[in-house]
């Protein structure tokens, strides 16, 4: 109960503070970016990564084609246009899944990982002008199998990214695998000794994420067909994993494709949004608890066709998140959606918008990832499709005020990528929170960087990341718009000093009358508002969940003196 109380009160907070009139537009670019392409005509569609391969701070489009088509690279130019890429490109022509560029070896460059259902699965290590195939001498499969999704994530905490390999086998059994890095460039098979079970399950995809908040990542995954429920796998922190599927609520018996994490109502739990045929989606709501419910009808985001990719995105930069899901038609019947922009209501519900831009999309699409193309804080959608349709490069386009930040990490301790690791933002005294993964939805890889949209907020009181292995780093008063980038270790969290600054919280801020005070402590406070100049304008009281009326005070900025019974904080706002 006390839990569903916060919620109810973060979403009071939501409304106080972040803008909520910006409507979310896009349109297909493709062609004047300059990655106008053949999708091809594999069945269930090829894999996607809007991922910065070459680390130049831009992000990039790599491509999964059909069987005798070369992968393609599109390298960003700096400007927000794309070349295809002639140098580093692998000698692969066979059918293409999942597309994933991972730092496998902590060397500072990106190596790639290309998962196949036809002619096998290969890793390609980054050698500066050249990607080799390293696969059997890192120890991984190189056999055919019906290898759709490769999720990355440090299971052991050791600092070097394990590989999750997911197989469908639909026409022969084919178990999952989990390969444990062993940092010097070779991988082992641990499925037994860590757990994994050994049987054929369908699957399509994973993803790396921690549901219980214990430090440790856990897996999930999306099962095809009713008879192979999906699988949530909870670290025990000692290499092994347990299957705690059926008393989680997370064992659904449908055709899942897909797994997306994010947590859309800010309470710091993860969610997972599973994509599925008809009757629908599931959308499953961390309860804090070690189980979820399924809020999916209640939220509006079922999508009642046949799903595949779904990403969130906070397209507005409006401080909540939207979600895109695709979708294939099925024998073409008019009835079925093949895409679906879902808006943020700031309610717990989510509005299929009539004019997103997306009204018109009648493809066969597939996997599908965000990036940003021209580093403007609005988030971008690329999506493959499938049936001989081109590629779809949705522009954010939407008319926006809204201030943002973009978080990229580096890994020192935790592996280079900054896998695995929570981010934090604190805005007017509300936190949203963003989990790192490597490969995640259906077969595609989301940008490196993490996008939080603050609204019309103009100040963000922290920063805070908590790495896998348990380090934390904060920065205080950030600036809004710009990309930042936090190197673990060089802003490190002192718990008293943390504790101290974050005791009272005082938004939004700045604020046109009303100021609300939010402390720790159950308390009532005497407190005093000073002008710039130094006056006194102001006393009272208030106790620790309350407001201050400031209306009848002209514009500009103020100082709050606020005195508890053992401590005494002083606030800068401003008044509009």
């Amino acid at each position: 109960m006390k839990r569903r109380l916060r919620f109810s009160f973060s979403c009071i907070i939501y409304i106080l503070c972040f803008q909520l009139n910006a409507q979310a537009y896009f349109e297909n670019h493709a062609t004047t970016v300059g990655i106008d392409d053949f999708s091809g005509t594999t069945y269930l569609g090829n894999g996607i990564s809007f991922c910065d391969y070459n680390n130049d701070g831009w992000d990039d489009i790599t491509i999964g084609t059909q069987s005798g088509d070369p992968l393609k690279i599109y390298k960003n130019n700096g400007d927000g246009t794309f070349s295809l890429e002639t140098t580093l490109v692998p000698n692969n022509n066979a059918q293409q899944k999942q597309v994933i560029w991972v730092d496998f070896d902590n060397d500072g460059d990106k190596d790639l990982y290309v998962s196949g259902d036809v002619d096998g699965s290969r890793l390609y290590r980054n050698d500066v002008t050249v990607l080799n195939d390293v696969t059997i001498a890192c120890g991984l499969p190189i056999a055919a199998q019906d290898n759709f999704g490769a999720s990355w994530g440090d299971y052991n905490n050791d600092g070097y990214l394990d590989v999750f390999l997911c197989n469908r086998g639909l026409s022969s059994p084919q178990p999952n695998y989990l390969y444990k890095n062993n940092g010097d460039g070779t991988f082992t098979n641990v499925s037994a000794a860590a757990g994994i079970d050994n049987g054929s399950h369908l699957s399509f995809c994973s993803a790396f994420f921690d549901y219980n908040n214990d430090g440790w990542q856990d897996i999930y995954m999306a099962n095809d067909k009713i008879n192979t429920t999906n699988i949530l796998y909870k670290n025990n922190g000692d290499g092994t994993f347990s299957d705690v599927s059926e008393e989680s609520g997370t064992n659904l018996a449908i055709d899942a494709m897909s797994v997306t994490i994010a947590d859309f109502d800010r309470d710091g739990w993860f969610d997972i949004y599973v994509t599925n045929g008809i009757p629908g989606n599931y959308f499953l709501r961390n309860n804090g608890d070690g189980t979820f419910t399924n809020i999916a009808s209640g939220t509006g985001t079922m999508f009642e066709s046949i799903a595949w990719g779904a990403v969130f995105l906070d397209a507005e930069n409006d401080g909540d998140l939207d979600l895109y899901v695709s979708g294939s038609l099925d024998g073409g019947v008019p009835s079925l959606m093949s895409a679906a922009f879902y808006t943020n209501n700031g309610n717990g519900t989510f509005s299929i918008s009539g004019s997103s831009g997306f009204e018109n999309d009648s493809s066969e699409s597939y996997s599908n990832a965000i990036g940003d193309t021209d580093n403007d804080g609005f988030p971008e959608i690329i999506v493959n499709n499938s049936g001989g349709d081109d590629i779809f490069f949705w522009k954010n386009q939407t008319t926006s005020t809204n201030n943002w930040l973009k978080v990229n990490l580096e890994g020192v301790t935790s592996n280079k990528q900054g896998v695995g690791a929570v981010i934090e933002l604190r805005s007017e005294g509300v936190s949203q929170y963003r989990y790192t993964v490597c490969g995640e939805g259906y077969i595609s890889q989301n940008s490196e960087t993490e996008f939080f949209g603050i609204g019309d907020n103009t100040s963000i009181e922290y920063v805070k990341v908590t790495w896998l292995g348990g380090a934390q780093d904060i920065l205080y008063n950030v600036l809004p718009n710009q990309a930042l980038t936090i190197l673990e270790g060089s802003n490190p969290l002192n718990t008293e000093e943390f504790q101290e600054r974050n005791l009272v919280q005082l938004y939004p801020n700045p604020t046109t009358g009303k100021i609300w005070l939010q402390t720790t402590a159950n308390e009532v406070y005497n407190y005093i508002i000073f002008d710039s100049r130094g006056a006194q304008v102001k006393n009272g009281n208030i106790t620790h969940q309350d407001y201050l009326d400031i209306s009848t005070l002209s514009s500009g900025y103020y100082t709050v003196k606020i005195m508890g019974k053992k401590a005494v904080f002083n606030k800068k706002i401003m008044l509009r």
